[in-house]
C-alpha cells in the first residue's frame, strides 16, 4: 500500500501536484484491485473503461477503442494482449481490410463485465461519500485539466512569449 511519507518541504510543494494527484492514483488502483480479487473480478482495473466501451460498441478496432477512450492507439495496444489472454476480449480480421483487427467481448467477458458493473454501483456509492467527506476531486481535476488545454502550463508562465 502507497501511504503518505513526510516529505522534505522541497518536494511537499503545490508545484509537485502531479505528483500528490500520482500517489492518490496509485492507492486507488491498490485499493480497487483489492476490491476486484474480493469480488472474484479479473479485469485489469486498467482496462475497465476499455471493457465498457468495447460492451458498448459491440465490436471495435484498437483506434475505435482509443478514439472513443481519448488514449493513443499505442496504449489500447498494450492492454488489448492481457484482455486476450485473460479470455475477455477475442478477435477476427476485418472482412473488408485484413490489417485491421476487430474486437469482441468473449462470454467470460460479458460475466465479467456484469461483475464490475455490480461494482462499480458499489464503487459509485463510496466516491460520493468520499466526496462528502474530503471534497469532489473528480470535479476538480477535470476542470483543471480543461483550463490547462485551453491555456498551457506555458502560455501561464510565459503570457508574453
Amino acid at each position: 500500500m502507497t501511504e503518505r511519507k513526510n516529505n522534505p518541504a522541497a518536494i511537499d510543494d503545490i508545484v509537485f501536484l502531479g505528483r500528490a494527484l500520482e500517489r492518490l492514483s496509485v492507492l486507488i488502483d491498490e485499493q480497487s484491485k483489492a476490491v476486484f480479487d474480493d469480488m472474484g473480478i479479473v479485469i485489469p482495473v486498467h482496462s475497465c473503461s476499455l471493457m465498457v466501451i468495447l460492451a458498448h460498441l459491440g465490436a471495435a478496432s484498437a483506434s475505435d477503442l482509443a478514439k472513443e477512450l481519448g488514449r493513443s492507439h499505442q496504449l489500447v495496444m498494450q492492454k488489448i494482449p492481457k484482455l486476450v489472454s485473460l479470455g475477455l476480449i477475442h478477435h477476427q480480421k476485418d472482412d473488408e481490410d485484413a490489417r485491421r483487427r476487430v474486437f469482441h467481448l468473449t462470454d467470460k467477458g460479458v460475466e465479467q463485465l456484469a461483475k464490475f458493473e455490480q461494482c462499480r454501483a458499489r464503487l459509485h456509492i463510496v466516491y460520493e461519500g468520499l466526496f462528502a467527506e474530503a471534497g469532489d476531486v473528480k470535479t476538480l481535476v477535470d476542470q483543471m485539466a480543461d483550463a490547462l488545454s485551453v491555456r498551457p502550463l506555458g502560455a501561464r508562465i510565459n503570457p508574453d512569449g
